[in-house]
């Protein structure tokens, strides 16, 4: 009996899984933010009044920031950004025929096509319709989603209070204590980890546009805006997100390539050696075999979303292992 109901439980929250998801990141958006909110709500309206400062608006103060800073970018960044996308787009053609060439030439390639070409022989015209298709759907629902996860984790933000102890309450008595303390550890973890992150990514996405602007590589706005994206992946985004950069530059000139590479390598050696010891790694304390492992189970199971996501399941895991499995 026992059985067949938990091969339901489970069967059910397979079907539901992409809205567990949302409900997930929901979750720790708002576990993050709450440090945050409570230093807001302990704070006076006024020096020498009793009055502080209700949940709604603690919980608003922080998201107002980060609308307000994404508009302030978009208003700065979005006019060159989208020239030099448009560019970047116009002068694909050429960039690719010049790496064909020097593939050619070297005698790493055998045939020269154009982009044309080759885009027709990877796939089908009618398939690459229905992918992009499907990619536009796909970008529809990723916005939906994200104002879906910020509007949830808003109310979860609001009861948070009440949330808590109804969690506490299906421990027993003599665990609630215990249960408490790795809440309030999970807290600090995942606060450290949403925090970093966001500082990580900036700093890697500013340093990037201002080294390639520097080097003189084009489009440095959009391989910066990609450098930054691909600081949220651990491990591998910060490579993946190198191969367009050293692309673009490759189709200048082999020295720029070897200059951006060593750009590259210094700046992801002040990332691994200064930003993430300081930032992220002493206040999540995950050691660098779980966040392997973790990342190869979260990318097998929910691709980029679950290599993002694999850190801070790692460490809310490693907490409650060591709260309830372990020694105290």
């Amino acid at each position: 009996m026992l059985t067949a109901v938990a091969v339901t439980v489970l069967w059910c929250a397979y079907l539901v899984r992409n809205a567990l998801l949302i409900v997930y990141v929901s979750g720790l958006l708002a576990i993050g933010f709450s440090p945050l909110v409570r230093l807001i709500e302990r704070q006076r309206v006024l020096p020498t009044g009793p009055a502080r400062f209700p949940r709604w608006f603690a919980i608003l103060v922080p998201y107002v920031a980060i609308v307000g800073t994404v508009i302030l970018v978009l208003a700065v960044l979005a006019p060159p950004l989208v020239e030099q996308a448009s560019a970047l787009w116009t002068a694909l053609p050429d960039m690719f025929d010049r790496g064909q060439r020097f593939l050619v030439g070297k005698g790493l390639l055998r045939e020269h096509l154009t982009l044309q070409e080759a885009v027709q022989g990877a796939q089908g015209t009618s398939e690459a319709v229905g992918k992009l298709a499907g990619a536009v759907v796909g970008l529809a629902g990723g916005i939906f989603g994200i104002f879906t996860m910020l509007i949830l984790s808003f109310y979860i933000l609001i009861d948070a209070d009440n949330l808590r102890a109804w969690m506490l309450r299906l421990f027993p008595p003599d665990r609630r204590a215990r249960a408490a303390a790795a809440s309030d550890a999970v807290t600090m973890k995942v606060s450290a980890w949403l925090m970093g992150q966001v500082l990580l990514g900036a700093t890697i996405g500013t340093t990037s546009a201002i080294g390639l602007w520097a080097l003189g590589v084009p489009f440095f706005y959009v391989l910066a805006l990609l450098m930054g994206i691909g600081e949220l992946i651990p491990v591998v985004g910060p490579v993946l997100s190198a191969i367009p950069v050293l692309a673009v530059a490759l189709t200048i000139s082999l020295k720029k390539t070897l200059v951006v590479l060593i750009f590259l390598v210094a700046q992801q050696q002040l990332e691994s050696q200064v930003l993430v010891p300081r930032i992220m790694s002493r206040q999540l304390g995950v050691s660098p075999v779980t966040v392997i492992v973790a990342l190869l189970i979260g990318g097998s199971l929910l691709g980029i979303v679950g290599a993002i996501l694999a850190v801070p399941t790692a460490a809310i895991v490693q907490v409650v292992a060591h709260e309830f499995l372990g020694e105290s």
